[in-house]
């Protein structure tokens, strides 16, 4: 069992992260979806960034890291596209934490990670927030530190394709995304996984 703390995307605490961590509730996982907007939404992207910018990007992060406070250190920070950026602001503070999962966007690896850490990005093929030289950085980054990581492309969805009450929903994507999630999440045995790139 993984203790994990998902943050929402930029348009708030949704269905998308509610159904997501039901859906890892039920294979034994403890989660929490902490509400970084007090329960504010937004039902587009540029509605979203208009909220986060009302909020303070700040504010955000230390709500983040409030619900942090009293769940284990070894936490799996998960993140939806907005999300992906606090998980970045917290892992360094975090560095017993077991896993980072990143999805619909690509970040900047922090400068103090442990080693050995496991990390596992899902994002559309193409995707704005997850562009392929940023990806390709994270990944050497990640090299050099140590790190494991696994990249997941998915051609031909939307960003926010695990969604199902928007556009972008992919049901087929959603449905291969959360079986390796899981697969991360409760690996079969304790054997290094070496860096992949897949694609759906």
């Amino acid at each position: 069992m993984a203790h994990i703390a998902l943050f929402h995307s930029v348009l708030g605490l949704r269905s998308a992260e509610v159904l997501a961590a039901e859906r890892l509730r039920r294979a034994g996982h403890e989660v929490i979806t902490p509400d970084l907007f007090s329960g504010e939404t937004a039902s587009t992207l540029d509605g979203g960034f208009r909220l986060v910018k009302r909020i303070g990007w700040e504010a955000v992060v230390k709500h983040a890291r409030q619900a942090l406070e009293g769940m284990p250190d070894e936490t799996v920070l998960a993140g939806v596209s907005m999300g992906t950026g606090v998980v970045a602001e917290l892992w360094p503070e975090r560095p017993a934490t077991a896993g980072v999962l990143l999805l619909h966007a690509a970040v900047d690896l922090p400068d103090s990670v442990r080693p050995g850490l496991r990390v596992q990005l899902h994002a559309a093929e193409p995707d704005d927030f997850a562009p392929p030289e940023r990806v390709a950085t994270f990944c050497q980054a990640a090299r050099e530190a140590g790190i494991e990581v696994e990249v997941f492309r998915y051609p031909g969805v939307g960003h926010f394709y695990i969604d199902g009450e928007l556009p972008d929903h992919d049901l087929a994507a959603t449905e291969l995304t959360w079986r390796r999630v899981l697969e991360f999440l409760s690996p079969s045995d304790g054997t290094s996984k070496a860096q992949v790139t897949a694609t759906h």
